[in-house]
């Protein structure tokens, strides 16, 4: 059952009576899981939500027993379809960002308003429900800091390629000490990276656990049979609690106090494509802008665009905090001679 404003109601109440809940709902976990599960674990009930994020691949159950020995430090997910569908169809055949969504939209891939695929939000939900049980906390969704792909455009994907990047829709989840952050924008990641040849529709979760390294899970992120392979294994999990009488207590309720991270203590590697004055000392002024926010740069390119008549610096940073990019950003936006910031995403990898 899909939908929030009354499948809350409708769950809460099948547990008060000593029901077992099995859903598909990313909205509603994301949004109400930690009530849902507390209500669970009072009532000694199970709920399982494998189907909920990324289809067929038993991500959730993994997170919840096969890490239950090890500290999750990252998560990085393409956990969207669609988004992934339109951004490979313009990598590997220089689409238009606006023919592929129609395109996604004709084969079913896309709704007829695509808004929450495009912009993040459906990403987002999954990204909560990760967060929480990777880092047993309550990651609420207006923990995620969200941007889309609706602005990624042709050249943004062919600077990135002559640079060694794809671009992704990608959620990441990251704590250090206690403090974590957790993200979904389009971002550069390597083309070495096994990230970066996940392609159509499929779905990928990368977990990094503090003592078994690097972990990758793949496969079908939505569809009849994915979908339903996960909530079928639900219902025999439950089953299977049913005869050991072991109902509700492997429930995994967040314990841990959140912290969030600010954006002092949020770092990545950017890219920035700028549209600037075609004249000499305008990289000088550029670079003197980096310096004063102590931000330091990997590499710099500066080309003409025949059909530009701006001149176009593409610039990649180290490793820079969020609060610092801001400033930067900030004073580009009063700075004459850049008319204009083109393109703007974190890189990883």
């Amino acid at each position: 059952m899909g939908g929030i404003d009354g499948t809350k109601e409708y769950i809460l109440e099948a547990l008060d009576r000593g029901k077992h809940v099995v859903t598909a709902n990313k909205d509603l976990m994301a949004l109400h899981g930690s009530e849902i599960l507390a209500k669970a674990q009072e009532k000694q009930c199970d709920v399982f939500y494998e189907a909920s994020v990324a289809g067929g691949i038993p991500i959730i159950r993994t997170l919840i027993e096969g890490f239950s020995s090890d500290k999750i430090m990252k998560i990085i997910g393409i956990v969207n379809g669609t988004t992934n569908y339109i951004l490979t169809k313009m990598s590997q055949e220089g689409a238009s960002y606006n023919d592929v969504l129609k395109e996604a939209q004709d084969l079913g891939y896309a709704e007829a308003d695509p808004t929450s695929d495009v912009e993040g939000l459906d990403a987002a939900r999954k990204m909560a429900i990760l967060g929480t049980l990777g880092f047993r906390t309550n990651v609420e969704l207006h923990d995620v800091s969200v941007s889309g792909i609706s602005e990624v455009s042709k050249a943004d994907i062919a600077f990135a390629k002559r640079l060694g990047y794809e671009i992704k829709l990608l959620g990441i989840a990251e704590r250090e000490d206690e403090e974590f952050s957790i993200s979904v924008q389009p971002t550069l990641i390597r083309t070495s990276h096994p990230l970066a040849s996940v392609n159509g529709v499929f779905n990928a979760v990368y977990v990094y656990g503090e003592a078994v390294g690097e972990t990758m899970f793949y496969g079908a992120g939505a569809g009849a049979m994915p979908t339903a392979t996960s909530i079928v294994a639900d219902l025999v999990a439950i089953i299977k609690n049913l005869k050991l009488g072991v109902n509700g207590l492997k429930q995994k309720v967040p314990y841990k106090q959140k912290k969030l991270k600010s954006d002092e203590n949020i770092f990545y590697k950017n890219f920035l494509l700028l549209h600037v004055d075609d004249k000499a000392g305008v990289l000088a002024k550029i670079t003197q802008v980096f310096a004063e926010y102590d931000v330091s740069l990997d590499s710099v390119v500066q080309q003409a665009n025949p059909n530009n008549p701006d001149a176009e610096i593409i610039i990649v940073t180290h490793n820079a905090s969020k609060a610092s990019m801001n400033k930067v950003i900030r004073h580009f936006n009063e700075l004459k001679v850049i008319h204009r910031i083109k393109s703007h995403y974190r890189v990883e990898g």
